[in-house]
């Protein structure tokens, strides 16, 4: 039954009994996935798994920096980047508990350099 107006992500946002000429064509057949709320306790798991994904990410990078400084060898990462990678992982530890939690727009937000480092 409905038609739908999506936003430029392809999104829907909006639902009409009737076609709105210019900005809701697309019919979708009634009980259709994509018409399903979404379950918020889904989103949190979601943003869960994102967030558990990340720190095992980085993990490796800290313990790459712990044993080069235990071993006294150089170290790959600055003083300066390994505090802001504990910071980030801190960060994505309290994610979960953040008011904004569970949306993905306000994610914890890696360091620049963190793109550039290769396990």
């Amino acid at each position: 039954m409905p038609y739908v107006q999506r936003t430029e992500s392809g999104r829907i946002f909006g639902q009409f009994a009737n076609l709105q000429p210019g900005f809701a064509e697309e019919w979708i057949e009634e009980g259709s996935p994509e018409l399903s709320p979404i379950d918020p306790d889904q989103l949190a798991l979601a943003e869960r798994v994102w967030r558990d994904g990340e720190l095992v990410a980085v993990m490796w990078l800290r313990e790459r920096h712990r044993d080069q400084l235990e071993i006294e060898a150089p170290t790959t990462l600055t003083g300066e980047q390994f505090k802001e990678l504990l910071v980030y992982m801190q960060a994505l530890r309290d994610w979960p508990q953040s008011p904004d939690f569970p949306a993905s727009q306000h994610r914890p937000i890696s360091p620049t350099w963190l793109a550039g480092q290769i396990e």
